[in-house]
């Protein structure tokens, strides 16, 4: 499960999401592609590919972007209950 947080808020996101949410984030500041990938030291067309959300870019490459960007990402483990009950029971 993937957050990305915006100041205090916090959001659930999919991969067309984040997509969403970089291209946003991206002319709000007034970045073009081209601007983007050459902050984040990244290639113009990995930019292109996770704004129309094709690829699969890397996590670092995310991060790098979305450090560009002002955001933050977080990785939190899924609640199932399946190991919770296991890791109790040990």
């Amino acid at each position: 499960m993937y957050f990305c947080r915006r100041g205090t808020i916090k959001h659930t996101f999919k991969k067309m999401d984040i997509a969403a949410i970089i291209k946003e984030r991206r002319a709000r500041l007034g970045l073009s592609q081209q601007d983007l990938a050459e902050f984040a030291e990244v290639g113009i067309a990995t930019v292109k590919d996770i704004e129309r959300g094709k690829g699969n870019p890397s996590l670092h490459t995310l991060q790098k972007i979305m450090t560009v960007l002002g955001l933050e990402m977080i990785i939190q483990t899924k609640e199932t209950g399946y190991m919770d009950d296991n890791l109790d029971a040990k």
